[in-house]
């Protein structure tokens, strides 16, 4: 019997609880971090209990929220190529704490998990947000060189499965090996995530579990007024946004030039940028130059965005390439329609003219046309919301996502 099938009868014969090992790069803002506590809360913590490495600290993380989720939370210091120093430390780890599973995130943590969990002998799930074109040459050649020697391979959309496909086709396989491809599409709490009347934050309390009511509380004091009328904007104002790390892929420069000509035929819309990154200081200047500054609103990172979404009647994205954006996900759950860029996932979700439009992703100048009909015609911007809000429900759920995961992990574990 090997150490998988002890494992898997260890937990059945005491009915213990399946222990997952979350490995991943860092525990920045982005929607694949996110994704971990979220799923945490969802899932059923007396059947599984999680645990999380990560290696590159940054100052603005999420270690908290996965805390909260009942995740434990163990940081290992490392650069990117001493990742691979950090083999034992990771194994040691993985023994003490009797893991299970590992469940890898982006190609690092991806490659590392390979080397650790082949050695000792324990299922490997990975999770791909991103199509492999997008990876330097590094990342791409140490994925695919290991790509194969683990048990299942997520792809957060179709198109993210397809680049897998095609990139590792001609990779050697051995027949009846033990890897397969699922698609597991991102996922929503829409318990969680509604939209919030009067932009009063205290609204989340109904809806979140006890542990946020510190936070939620706390943006109840600062909300008294309105967040709208923190912010400057006014009351019956149109607002665009978009959550995002301000990274190029996002192509915010863009983003800034599709709203200035939206001003052209819309002049009261203000712009809302939830987020931050290596982008702003030059987005900034964009707009200073713009002489519009007074109709945008970077507000930062911020750990509760629903009181954000809230504020906005449309979800604009400008993308060059995406897996399944969780930001637009929630965004939607929010009742906000979206008018993007068809890159990734985008154009696997929304469904043109009912939720909201899309454009080629070179085609971005069009955006700008879509959000005014939006901000002209009322009724059409209310029957997409709702809409926008109902596909998340019944196609982006996080309940149906980790029912979809915990299939893969009682899968691997033989159950």
């Amino acid at each position: 019997m090997n150490k998988k099938e002890v494992a898997s009868k260890q937990v059945r014969d005491v009915k213990q609880k399946i222990r997952v090992l979350h490995l991943i790069k860092s525990l920045g803002r982005g929607g694949a971090e996110k994704l971990i506590p979220e799923t945490a809360l969802v899932h059923d913590q007396s059947k599984f209990e999680f645990h999380c490495l990560y290696f590159y600290h940054q100052p603005s993380n999420i270690v908290e929220e996965l805390e909260r989720s009942g995740i434990a939370v163990h940081h290992i210091p490392s650069s990117n190529l001493g990742l691979f120093l950090q083999v034992n430390k990771v194994r040691e780890y993985i023994q003490l704490n009797s893991i299970h599973i590992i469940h890898a995130h982006l190609p690092w943590a991806g490659i590392l998990a390979r080397s650790v969990g082949n050695s000792i002998g324990i299922p490997i799930v990975y999770t791909e947000h991103n199509t492999w074109e997008r990876y330097n040459k590094l990342s791409y050649w140490g994925n695919r060189i290991s790509f194969k020697k683990q048990d299942v391979a997520i792809a957060v959309s179709n198109e993210v499965a397809l680049s897998m496909r095609l990139n590792s086709i001609w990779d050697p396989y051995q027949r009846g090996g033990r890897m397969k491809l699922k698609v597991i599409q991102n996922g929503v709490n829409t318990d969680v995530f509604k939209r919030m009347e009067n932009d009063k934050a205290f609204a989340i309390t109904e809806s979140r579990d006890k542990k946020y009511k510190v936070e939620s509380t706390k943006f109840q004091a600062q909300n008294e007024m309105g967040l709208k009328y923190q912010l400057g904007i006014p009351e019956d104002t149109p607002v665009i946004g978009i959550v995002a790390v301000f990274r190029d892929q996002k192509r915010l420069w863009l983003w800034v030039e599709v709203a200035l000509k939206i001003l052209e035929q819309c002049p009261e819309t203000h712009f809302l940028l939830v987020g931050d990154g290596e982008w702003r200081e030059r987005l900034e200047a964009q707009i200073k130059k713009s002489g519009k500054g007074t109709h945008f609103h970077l507000v930062g990172v911020q750990k509760n965005v629903i009181p954000y979404l809230s504020l906005m009647d449309i979800y604009l994205s400008t993308s060059e390439f995406e897996g399944l954006p969780i930001a637009m996900l929630e965004a939607m759950s929010c009742e906000v329609p979206v008018v993007a860029t068809s890159a990734g996932g985008i154009g696997e979700v929304i469904q043109q003219g009912i939720q909201g439009y899309l454009t080629e992703i070179e085609g971005w100048e069009k955006l700008s046309d879509y959000c005014c009909e939006l901000i002209q015609n009322p009724e059409l911007h209310d029957t997409m919301r709702l809409a926008a809000r109902q596909r998340v429900i019944d196609q982006f759920s996080m309940k149906r996502m980790v029912r979809e995961l915990e299939d893969v992990y009682g899968e691997v574990m033989d159950f």
